[in-house]
């Protein structure tokens, strides 16, 4: 995986990490890394303007998991955020996510298809502004997110996990408060057709040649230590 500096922008065809830290630390496990979300991604396009990656199908990921094992959204919401976690390995199954996010935007937009390229949606993904380092980009998941239609209707998505995280102190109210107001430009954004939306993102397609980047072994570390 390529990628140098903090600064420096990544040439099609790279690969790096699209990471989220924990928002339970002080719910995590003894020993359980900060990251707990990594996917290995591939760079589609890197300028000043925006950064898209590709995360295609097969691609080995760490995702949270509870302690003893339980999917997370297999746990009820009441407590969903306070047992004790940790993170096991998964592959991405079904079809591939295009990401793209704009440097400073408290959100990112994920493209989903379903077979055959027959695209299904956009999918604002509510988040800190990414940070840039030499391996990827990390960041925090937000809870709420928004659901974006080809026939440009759209709606709030996990609502009750956001007022779940607030409830149980993941989430203080000041950040709640910009969390919903960044999600309300999210909309004028939205509503206004504006970038990416009306950019043809959903007529993209990979590069053949692209293989599935690796998970390296130490994804969580920053900066991680890249295969070569």
């Amino acid at each position: 995986m390529t990628g140098t500096g903090e600064c420096a922008r990544w040439a099609p065809g790279d690969q790096i990490l699209w990471r989220y830290r924990d928002n339970g630390r002080a719910h995590r496990t003894a020993g359980a890394p900060p990251v707990h979300i990594c996917r290995p991604v591939t760079v589609v396009q890197d300028t000043d303007e925006l950064l898209a990656v590709w995360m295609a199908p097969g691609t080995e990921c760490v995702r949270p998991v509870l302690a003893n094992g339980t999917q997370v959204h297999a746990e009820p919401l009441a407590t969903r955020y306070t047992a004790p976690r940790t993170t096991a390995r998964s592959t991405w199954f079904g079809s591939g996510v295009l990401k793209l996010a704009r440097p400073g935007d408290p959100w990112s937009v994920w493209l989903f298809w379903d077979r055959g390229w027959m695209f299904r949606n956009w999918y604002v993904n509510l988040e800190e502004p990414r940070t840039r380092w030499s391996g990827g980009v990390d960041s925090e998941d937000h809870f709420l997110d928004i659901s974006v239609n080809p026939d440009r209707s759209w709606k709030w998505l996990d609502e009750d996990e956001f007022a779940q995280a607030q409830q149980v102190g993941l989430m203080d109210r000041g950040t709640a408060r910009r969390v919903r107001e960044a999600g309300l430009a999210a909309v004028e954004v939205i509503t206004g057709w504006g970038s990416p939306f009306r950019d043809g993102w959903e007529h993209w397609r990979p590069d053949p040649g692209w293989q599935v980047p690796p998970l390296p072994d130490d994804w969580d570390r920053t900066p991680a230590r890249m295969p070569s």
